[in-house]
């Protein structure tokens, strides 16, 4: 699978253009601020219906306009795909497949298998719990229909439960009998979640655990031994989830809102026993990142028995030369699909990308 072109009308800083891609490497090069990340939030648009580095649909119109339309088309096995994307102020977003209008955006999810790799990442390590709640759900997501609708129902009830918290509050009332109901349901949906967030860890955290291995191993020649892990950290690891709400209730309604529950789930990440936020150097973390998402790049291949697209946002210039050089040998070696690169000097992207001896593309922006 790889996207042949790319039509791209108001996002971000684009009036209109148009893309024709390589079925491998593409490279999109130019000075900070021309529009290259722009290109790549693009195509991420493309496979999720909203931008990776803002999600907020009316934000990624350009200064003036009042809409933008992105359509990309995919060669898919023996097949195209064609997929529009567009938005214009005032109304719902529009995402269409081959000029049918999805009922639901969520029948959308999967169809492209898309990761990409930027050095926002790094808010994974250093934000709060929520990113890696995200990152986990949105892998887990992409292959099983029933977690995506699980989780969507989730925060559903999760919404409803919250507004009625509020209403107690503001009408200086309590209905236990309502919030039970609510309570039932976000516990029928939450154990669902709970569990299948455990299968998913189970098998998630070997293919990482190897991928960081191979990147530290390569780097350091075998001199350096360091472990990683992922540990799935949960609220409901000592309690039920329905004891955990009794527990919580006069807390919650202080605070109006659902204050426990898997919504609360949280990523661990370690190195050599200890957070990889405070102890983890700056080229650890980095490389621990990097394994996070090839790994997931690789769990969406072996669900799916599709090559993801994967997107390189700027990573040459926030990694060092042999991390670089590891990537792109990783990359080369490992039968990728169809990958872009945004680079700042066309030059050094061109010398790198000759070494993964494939067909690639250069395109100048600015």
């Amino acid at each position: 699978m790889y996207l042949k072109t790319l039509s791209i009308i108001n996002y971000k800083n684009f009036d209109s253009k148009i893309f024709e891609f390589d079925s491998n490497i593409n490279c999109l090069v130019g000075k900070n601020g021309v529009g290259k990340t722009n290109v790549l939030d693009a195509i991420y648009y493309l496979s999720h219906a909203k931008g990776y580095f803002n999600s907020v649909a009316s934000q990624n119109i350009k200064h003036g306009e009042d809409f933008f339309v992105l359509d990309g088309t995919y060669q898919k096995e023996e097949r195209e795909e064609h997929i529009h994307c567009s938005f214009k102020k005032g109304l719902k977003k529009v995402v269409k497949r081959n000029g049918k209008e999805y009922e639901k955006l969520s029948d959308h999810f999967g169809l492209i298998p898309l990761v990409i790799i930027s050095p926002s990442d790094a808010n994974l390590i250093i934000e709060g719990s929520d990113l890696r709640r995200k990152f986990m759900d949105s892998i887990i997501s992409l292959n099983d229909k029933d977690y995506l609708q699980n989780l969507i129902k989730y925060n559903k009830i999760l919404a409803q439960r919250n507004s009625l918290l509020k209403y107690f509050a503001a009408n200086f009332t309590f209905d236990a009998v309502n919030i039970e109901v609510y309570n039932e349901q976000l516990i029928t949906y939450g154990e669902r979640l709970l569990e299948q967030r455990k299968v998913f860890i189970k098998k998630f955290t070997p293919i990482f655990e190897k991928r960081y291995q191979h990147i530290v191993n390569a780097l350091s020649e075998g001199k350096y031994v360091e472990q990683v892990s992922l540990t799935y950290k949960t609220q409901l690891e000592k309690i039920n989830f329905k004891d955990l709400l009794v527990n919580t209730m006069e807390k919650d309604k202080l605070l109006q809102y659902t204050s426990a529950g898997v919504h609360k789930d949280d990523l661990v990440f370690k190195i050599n026993g200890y957070p990889i936020k405070k102890e983890g150097s700056q080229g650890q973390q980095k490389s621990f990142l990097i394994a996070l998402k090839l790994a997931q790049f690789d769990f969406i291949k072996m669900q799916s028995e599709v090559k993801p697209i994967l997107l390189l946002d700027d990573i040459f210039d926030k990694l060092d030369e042999d991390r670089v050089s590891q990537l792109i040998d990783l990359v080369n070696a490992s039968n990728f699909g169809q990958i872009f690169i945004s680079d700042t000097h066309p030059e050094r992207t061109e010398q790198l990308i000759k070494k993964a001896k494939q067909s690639y593309c250069m395109f100048t922006l600015g």
